[in-house]
């Protein structure tokens, strides 16, 4: 794809992100978006879309994808992780009905702050970013490792040691 691929997740609608996606779409057409929709009512206009993917789908998009746009869940950062790619992340809010508690707020503050993961706060602010992350093809979103920091094993492995 070498593109953008966007997901909801497999659980609940987000058409918040849909709509934010498809909008930085129509400003930016010859960046090819694609966004997987789930449940949501809202259908793109100017990305192309689908409602679910089989997970090897899934994964192959996560993989071709120049940068990957989804909600703060653990499954989208876990694939974002094995595939080595940056994410970035609006978290879904309960204020605005997409989910049931403000959870992903929480993980967002934990984990935004590391290389290759980052978090938008609102959906001007994440087209902002997606062009952001975009554009600097000289320098572009480091991919995410698959492996823990040196530093953070050997403190575990200095800790096991002296027990």
């Amino acid at each position: 794809m070498n593109g953008v691929f966007v997901s909801v997740g497999s659980m609940m609608p987000f058409d918040r992100l849909c709509r934010a996606m498809d909008d930085w779409a129509a400003a930016n057409p010859d960046m090819p978006v694609e966004i997987q929709i789930g449940r949501g009512s809202y259908e793109p206009r100017h990305a192309t879309f689908v409602r679910k993917l089989p997970l090897s789908e899934y994964r192959a998009h996560v993989a071709g994808a120049r940068l990957f746009v989804a909600h703060c869940g653990m499954g989208s950062i876990i694939s974002a992780i094995e595939a080595g790619k940056p994410i970035l992340m609006l978290p879904r809010l309960k204020s605005h009905g997409e989910h049931n508690t403000d959870h992903q707020l929480a993980t967002a503050r934990h984990i935004g702050t590391r290389p290759g993961l980052f978090v938008a706060d609102s959906a001007d602010d994440l087209m902002a970013r997606v062009s952001a992350l975009l554009a600097d093809v000289a320098a572009p979103p480091a991919p995410i490792s698959a492996s823990a920091d040196p530093a953070f094993t050997d403190r575990i492995r200095a800790f096991i040691d002296a027990a």
